[in-house]
């Protein structure tokens, strides 16, 4: 294994870095090149077929039999023309990864040539085998037959010459198998919410759009140093190694010059990501050595996520080009920081307003309150759903740990919106009035930018950062769809909620901005609770959010109870995103997922403690033992190998620990894998397994500090952080 070690490092130090060569010095020229967008389907489409398509985008309006084959053969066409020999449905099932099967469009003919097909048939929907992905017990691994549907509201697009058409996956039985179906569920209930709302402001509005913006944070490794480590390749983390002498405590990594070989790799990633349509805007470095980060301009929710699931897939199979590999993994080093995924969102109307910024007039300010307020308190009384749909095996090692929001879902407003609101909350509304203005006494006008007015607390789950709401506990890996299906639904109840309390007031008499007002003024201090503004990682924060009884679930197991509480079964129900079946059988999936990388760390680390680090120091051992009996046999004093003979017992001390500790992690493993229940074995494998991983990595640590460097099989961490 040292071998190995020493052969990688001297691979990265030979690396040559490619020229990469744009299709032109003007991004306008090449982006989108490869999506079949609105401007190719102009192209190719007749004006009924276009027309029809935008229908069903904007208005989800059904697609035609004889449309989807004009669509087809359009998609075809285009497709050929660019290269493309095949097509295939990409969706995105519960695995957390995305999914496809190529289909070739030649098709043989009796005479015995071939032509090219591609029907509307094909382009509608498919029948890929379920069987062997996640469905939490929906159907039997008998029950093979499952249906891809396509999404006519994510446009197709051409990748390593196929035409993939992005699609939603259900059962046989019409139960969601995605994270796509329940995410357009959600936002079509927030589309009908927001716009009802909206009508008390602007009858004008006929449609309203969740947009996100997804920050992806990521670390890069020399494939070579990547492939030495087994724990990596097996689990995407480290379960060894001692903390490089410098990592990020001099904190010069953040924003700092980008190594040229990186450079190079994200010229070539943001490039092919330009040519499939995302919106690439930034590039960093980030706060740990070897941490990156880019970030899109927003989209619409829906498209923004398939975006950030394309691209995850993307930078992987451009970093193979340039001998990296890409660490998606939440914390892939113990010691310095994760990565995460903040998720910038906000609601756009029809029309072209930011429902999340203020406006210049009462009015527009009043509606500004309206969602504002109506968002914090959907966060208020849906947190545990919330931390639930961030809740992950690879999410815990992160959360709260100094680095990224705490397990408490609390909301940043900063102190001016927070005084504001609180102002909002004590006055006294006038209703004797004849002129709108005058509608609050005393109440100071909402600044018309709030961007710079509200400070970003990097220790808030969720933050107002001007005109709009960031989540930033959402892990590195994970599929968005998740926690957005769960923030625009709980938005959406809430608006319903809202309307149907203002509608109740002005059928008493009430006029209507007086009664928006009230239950603006009521929300506001319902939800109090829930708003914090300063430092999510101390422990006063912890007490106080229990004094104000807001939940505190450290771990994920725990955390998706949320799931299961009749609350939750409501809120789906009466929404219609998920059937009470669809719920629970997210949540085995979760628990089985949870346990089973817990499993798979586990093993991995047996495996590499017997076979690789102990007889690793056991060797170096040996040779010590020798030197000892050599200069004993010399006839040398005790004082000349006394140092030796320290560093022979603190090796046995640590091997003799080593050993003894996975003999009784996989003893605790094995009594949880005799455990029926999903939910009980996650949380034993959390609560008596896991701990046994931070005490074995304690004791192989050290022994890489007193093994020999030459020897040691495992590329350290300034290595793995350091060697570009």
């Amino acid at each position: 294994m040292a071998n190995i070690r020493f052969q990688a490092l001297q691979s990265v130090l030979t690396r040559v870095i490619p020229e990469i060569k744009t299709p032109s010095s003007k991004i306008s020229d090449y982006y989108s090149a490869n999506v079949f967008d609105k401007k190719k389907m102009k192209e190719f489409l007749s004006t009924e077929a276009y027309q029809g398509i935008i229908n069903s985008i904007e208005k989800g309006e059904p697609i035609p039999r004889d449309l989807a084959e004009q669509v087809a053969s359009a998609m075809k066409s285009w497709a050929i023309g660019k290269g493309a020999t095949h097509y295939t449905h990409w969706f995105q099932p519960l695995t957390g990864s995305t999914a496809e099967k190529h289909d070739a469009f030649f098709e043989p003919t009796p005479d015995g040539n071939a032509l090219e097909r591609f029907s509307g048939d094909a382009l509608a929907q498919q029948e890929p085998d379920a069987s062997s992905f996640p469905s939490g017990g929906i159907r039997n691994t008998f029950e093979a037959r499952g249906y891809t549907a396509w999404d006519p509201s994510s446009p197709a697009f051409i990748m390593a010459r196929t035409l993939c058409i992005p699609t939603v996956f259900v059962s046989y039985t019409g139960e969601a198998l995605d994270y796509k179906v329940p995410l357009l569920k959600a936002l079509n209930a927030l589309d009908k919410a927001a716009v009802d709302v909206c009508h008390y402001f602007d009858k004008s509005i006929e449609k309203v759009n969740a947009s996100l913006g997804i920050e992806q944070e990521y670390f890069l490794v020399d494939i070579a140093l990547f492939n030495a480590r087994p724990d990596l390749y097996l689990t995407g983390r480290t379960l060894f190694g001692h903390m490089s002498a410098k990592n990020q405590q001099l904190e010069d990594h953040y924003f700092g010059s980008i190594p040229e070989r990186v450079y190079t790799f994200m010229q070539d990633m943001e490039t092919e990501a330009l040519l499939l349509g995302i919106p690439l805007k930034t590039r960093h470095n980030e706060v740990a050595p070897s941490q990156f980060e880019c970030a899109p301009i927003y989209e619409e929710i829906n498209l923004a996520i398939d975006h950030n699931q394309l691209l995850m897939d993307l930078m992987d199979r451009v970093a193979k080009r340039h001998n990296f590999k890409v660490l998606l993994h939440e914390k892939p080093y113990a010691g310095i920081n994760g990565s995460g995924k903040h998720n910038n969102w906000s609601m756009i109307t029809n029309t072209g307003k930011n429902l999340l910024s203020p406006g210049k007039t009462p009015k527009n300010n009043l509606m500004f309150l309206a969602f504002f307020v109506n968002t914090i308190r959907a966060v208020y009384e849906h947190a545990d759903l919330l931390r639930a749909s961030i809740a992950s095996v690879n999410n815990d090692h992160r959360l709260g740990a100094n680095e990224a929001p705490p397990a408490i879902i609390s909301i940043f407003l900063g102190s001016q919106l927070s005084d504001l609101l609180d102002e909002i909350e004590t006055s006294r509304i006038s209703k004797k009035i004849k002129d709108d203005a005058l509608l609050w006494q005393g109440i100071p006008k909402i600044p018309q930018i709030l961007k710079d007015n509200t400070d970003r607390n990097r220790t808030s789950p969720f933050a107002f950062t001007g005109n709009k709401f960031e989540l930033r506990a959402v892990g590195s890996s994970a599929n968005s769809a998740s926690p957005m299906t769960v923030l625009n639904v709980i938005v959406a109840d809430q608006l319903k909620k809202f309307k149907y309390d203002v509608d109740k007031l002005i059928k008493k008499g009430e006029k209507k901005d007086v009664a928006l007002l009230i239950v603006i003024k009521r929300y506001i201090k319902e939800s109090k609770n829930i708003r914090f503004e300063g430092n999510g990682y101390s422990e006063d924060w912890e007490k106080e959010a229990a004094l104000r009884g807001l939940p505190n679930i450290k771990t994920t197991p725990k955390a998706l109870d949320a799931l299961l509480s009749d609350k939750t079964d409501l809120l789906f129900s009466e929404t219609g995103v998920f059937t009470k079946r669809e719920a629970h059988a997210r949540h085995e999936i979760l628990l089985e997922a949870f346990y089973k990388k817990l499993q798979i760390e586990a093993r991995v680390i047996g495996e590499l403690g017997v076979n690789i680090i102990i007889p690793t120091a056991i060797s170096y051992q040996s040779k010590l033992v020798q030197n000892v009996q050599g200069l004993k046999a010399l006839g040398l004093g005790e004082e000349t190998y006394k140092a030796q003979l320290e560093i022979i017992v603190k090796i046995s001390e640590h091997v003799s620990s080593i050993k003894g500790d996975i003999d009784k992690m996989v003893a605790e493993r094995k009594k949880a894998n005799n455990i029926e229940d999903l939910r009980e074995k996650a949380i034993v494998y959390d609560e008596k397994v896991k701990p046994f991983f931070q005490a074995i990595r304690y004791h192989v640590d050290k022994l890489e500090q007193l093994v020999d460097d030459s020897e040691w099989p495992l590329p350290k961490f300034r290595e793995l952080l350091f060697i570009k």
